[in-house]
């Protein structure tokens, strides 16, 4: 087995009688989670002494509850940029993840640095120095602020067609706060906005459009993955989440605040 993955399955290990096993899921601090069939479970693997490893299998679907315990963090990258769900549910509920709101503050400056960019690279100012470098210092900040109150509205309208179209006899409330942290994790492909634009060729539009639509199916896989929910609910909370950005953007636009909005970088420029 790889360092890699011994490395992962030492997390959240405990002593039972010189049996080690992932914690159970009353004591966990997240629910465990087989994932082929997304049924829960109480443990991931059992650690008999010596170093002896038995993964847990799962009692519905027979497979082993999380065979990426195994795997190198750099293979379970992969699946995810290949949007599996197998993975989603590893990286979900499986492990502890804690970087949901560092990563969040990351991708919207990676956003209000492409917007500020393209408003810089469509203005042509006269005006001093001093004034010139105090003005696009600000417009960076209403970039920041503008994109975020954007991914809000997405959010809402996401939160919004989910409470609205969950049935009232439902069992379990869906969990938005772990929905919250699973699209906040799936928006990492915001990460290569910046590429992108340091390397800017003739097809950097085009580079756009696709980060767009690779951020737009990773959220997608998560909302699937999250609720356990149907290709269908997913797609239509996704499209009730940009119809309300979509509301948002244009309303800034009415106002003249967003210049280089999301909406005007995505939609209006040419292949």
């Amino acid at each position: 087995m790889g360092n890699g993955g011994r490395s992962g399955l030492q997390q959240g290990k405990g002593n039972m009688d010189g049996v080690a096993a992932t914690p159970t899921a009353a004591s966990a601090s997240c629910q465990y989670r087989c994932i082929e069939c997304n049924q829960e479970a109480k443990e991931l693997y059992r650690d008999y002494n010596h170093g002896v490893l038995k993964i847990t299998i799962c009692k519905s679907c027979q497979k082993p509850v999380d065979k990426y315990i195994e795997y190198d963090p750099v293979i379970i990258l992969i699946n995810a940029i290949l949007c599996k769900a197998q993975a989603y549910r590893h990286i979900l509920f499986n492990t502890q993840i804690n970087i949901h709101g560092k990563l969040c503050i990351f991708c919207l400056l990676c956003e209000a640095y492409l917007r500020w960019w393209q408003l810089q690279d469509s203005n042509q100012n006269t005006a001093p120095d001093d004034l010139i470098r105090y003005a696009k210092e600000w417009d960076f900040y209403r970039m920041f602020a503008i994109a975020a109150l954007e991914q809000t509205a997405y959010f809402i309208g996401i939160f919004t067609f989910l409470w609205v179209e969950r049935p009232m006899t439902a069992k379990k409330k869906p969990n938005f706060i772990l929905l919250l942290k699973a699209l906040l994790l799936s928006s990492y492909g915001k990460l290569l906005l910046i590429p992108a634009v340091i390397w800017e060729h003739d097809y950097t539009p085009l580079c756009l459009k696709l980060i767009k639509v690779f951020v737009l199916t990773s959220n997608f896989q998560a909302i699937r993955v999250t609720l356990n929910i149907n290709r269908k609910l997913s797609f239509l909370a996704m499209v009730s989440g940009l119809l309300l950005e979509s509301i948002m953007v244009y309303f800034f636009q009415s106002m003249e605040w967003d210049v280089g909005s999301d909406y005007a970088i995505y939609k209006s420029q040419d292949f």
